[in-house]
């Protein structure tokens, strides 16, 4: 064989029977082939085989099967970031005509998805109050409601959906229920008759914050219908990609339990201190949801807001005072995280909206990390004085 024709041919390393590798490999290849055309239309090779990438790849179906499993529900579809499942979820189940119900206090690009792009297609909105149950019966009511899509624990501020009471109603006008559990995590709420479960994959389940991914979860049925849509949308998600956030899958549980526990334990500091007005947190026995969240969830997350007793400027200096918490958006990575709510969360809000929602200009969102949590605790001491001091 020339030089050139091996170099594109290289030899096959076929591994004994019973040999296998214990970290599964990288699949790679975008496309994948059968020895004979007959073979390539056998049905199992239909059902479960591979052909090209952007339809399915082994690596890609592993995390699927994963995430599924880990939520409680039989199929997933993985896409390249959260949003892309956010709109393959839209574009898949609602049409020109069709109306579905948001919330003021739900992600911010949610918000924009819906109210600013989605409305071009022809399809409605309403955007209520997660609280607000009689207005959420009466929007779900409506003959051209097809869709509820909201997120419990809210990002940022952390409010407490009664997930069963909206899922009775919805599924009493036989209305699709979606659920953003990005904060919430691949282990709580799965015991509820969720119809579709969307996560950023960028957070808790890769946990480095050195990817992005996103994914879909159902009942195989539900995803059996949206595939076609995922594959003529092109949102793949790179084999590459996938390898890094099922490796992450690995600590999930000990990282999350340990995201919750420091998260718990800053905010009862900060509830000390006499330079914060309110503490956003659904762990600490005040918190309006907290009795609901203690029900519905295994525990609390790593998130909380709290609201500084100062105006923006000052916020963001003591945003600025911090060493240990990074300014930027984004939560779940091994590294805690601080951003100032109102300027990354907030800007398509009116002042009505921010009231409902409760952010305020000096509202401030930490994602805790893994640090030891006496560490951020001296970090969070050492940017009240600085603050202080001017």
């Amino acid at each position: 064989m020339k030089r050139e024709t091996r170099i594109n041919h290289p030899p096959t390393i076929e591994l004994p029977e019973g040999n296998r590798p214990l970290v599964p490999p990288i699949h790679r290849s975008v496309k994948f082939t059968f020895p004979t055309i007959e073979d390539s239309l056998r049905p199992e090779a239909r059902t479960s085989g591979f052909e090209y990438m952007r339809d399915s790849n082994p690596t890609t179906r592993e995390l699927e099967l994963l995430c599924a499993e880990l939520q409680g529900r039989d199929d997933a579809i993985a896409v390249a970031t959260g949003m892309a499942a956010v709109w393959l979820v839209l574009l898949g189940t609602l049409a020109a005509g069709d109306r579905i119900v948001i919330f003021v206090e739900s992600y911010r690009p949610t918000r924009v998805a819906v109210r600013r792009f989605l409305s071009r297609f022809g399809v409605e909105f309403s955007m209520l109050s997660i609280h607000d149950l009689d207005g959420i019966e009466r929007e779900l009511a409506r003959p051209e409601t097809k869709v509820v899509l909201f997120e419990s624990p809210t990002n940022p501020m952390l409010h407490v959906a009664d997930i069963g009471a909206i899922v009775e109603l919805a599924k009493r006008h036989g209305v699709v229920t979606v659920l953003d559990n990005t904060f919430a995590g691949l282990h709580n709420h799965g015991r509820f008759d969720i119809d579709l479960y969307v996560h950023s994959l960028t957070k808790y389940a890769n946990g480095h914050g050195d990817v992005m991914g996103g994914v879909v979860i159902g009942e195989r049925a539900r995803i059996k219908a949206l595939r076609p849509q995922a594959v003529n949308l092109g949102a793949t998600l790179d084999p590459g990609a996938a390898y890094l956030i099922t490796r992450g899958l690995k600590t999930y549980s000990l990282r999350f339990a340990r995201h919750s526990e420091n998260a718990l334990a800053i905010a009862r500091y900060l509830e000390t201190r006499p330079e914060v007005q309110r503490v956003h947190y659904p762990g600490l026995p005040d918190h309006p949801g907290h009795e609901l969240a203690k029900r519905q969830m295994e525990d609390f997350g790593g998130v909380l807001c709290f609201d500084l007793d100062s105006d923006e400027a000052g916020a963001w200096r003591f945003i600025d005072a911090l060493e240990l918490f990074a300014t930027t958006a984004s939560l779940g990575s091994t590294d805690s995280l601080v951003a100032p709510t109102k300027l990354y969360a907030a800007g398509d809000l009116s002042d009505e909206e921010l009231a409902v929602s409760g952010i305020k200009p000096s509202t401030i969102r930490l994602a805790v990390g893994l640090e030891h949590v006496d560490d951020l605790i001296a970090d969070l001491e050492r940017a009240f004085e600085r603050w202080k001091s001017g």
